[in-house]
């Protein structure tokens, strides 16, 4: 069991890195099994096809990138505003190396399959869903502790801005892509940063808590 462990943990590294370089349509089970060092037999052991694989290589994706977030030293400042902003400038920290090192698997792949492949557009979904969950949780904070209105009178909410949040991201990995280098993606984190505190930081507001 433990072999079999491993090896599946290597095809799904391996689906992770390939189709993040060359998209899930040009990738293929040869070259996840030739970046993996196993064999197509071995492959076809624990996946019936690439398809099944990119919907593991989601969740084996998302769970890699929330243990990276929880064990940020973001997470240990006491002001949830704090927390939020210290998580985009970990997001911009993270910009390093080359692009598909740093853009993101689920927003790679939900690009060309959300109508073809809809099973792996739901395993997309449910990742990125898991991380506005995360940030949604310390903005409905942030709202409470700097006395910002909340509910169906409110020009915005927690889990608007967590969506915006995740959207700036992953329309700056989109820019970076097109750009080839991570200099544009910093500049619209910093950007998402600087609304981020306008949002919350004004001269007649400061936090109650």
């Amino acid at each position: 069991m433990k072999t079999q462990t491993t090896v599946k943990t290597k095809l799904l590294d391996a689906a992770v890195g390939v189709i993040r370089a060359k998209g899930y349509s040009a990738a293929t089970v040869d070259d996840i099994c030739q970046r993996a060092g196993v064999t197509k037999g071995g492959f076809f052991h624990h996946f019936e096809s690439k398809e099944e694989l990119a919907i593991s290589a989601a969740g084996h994706f998302s769970s890699n990138a929330n243990e990276l977030f929880l064990a940020a030293p973001y997470q240990s400042l006491p002001d949830p505003l704090d927390r939020l902003l210290g998580y985009v400038d970990f997001r911009k920290a993270i910009l390093q190396g080359e692009l598909p090192e740093y853009t993101c698997l689920l927003g790679t792949m939900v690009q060309e399959t959300y109508d073809t492949h809809p099973a792996i557009r739901e395993a997309c979904d449910q990742g990125i869903s898991q991380n506005v969950a995360m940030l949604e949780a310390d903005i409905a904070e942030a709202m409470r502790n700097y006395g910002i209105a909340s509910g169906s009178n409110a020009s915005w909410t927690a889990l608007s801005l967590a969506l915006y949040t995740q959207a700036v991201i992953q329309g700056a990995l989109i820019l970076a892509k097109a750009k080839r280098g991570p200099e544009v993606a910093a500049a619209c984190l910093d950007h998402l940063r600087l609304y981020l505190v306008m949002l919350f930081i004004q001269p007649e507001r400061k936090a109650v808590a």
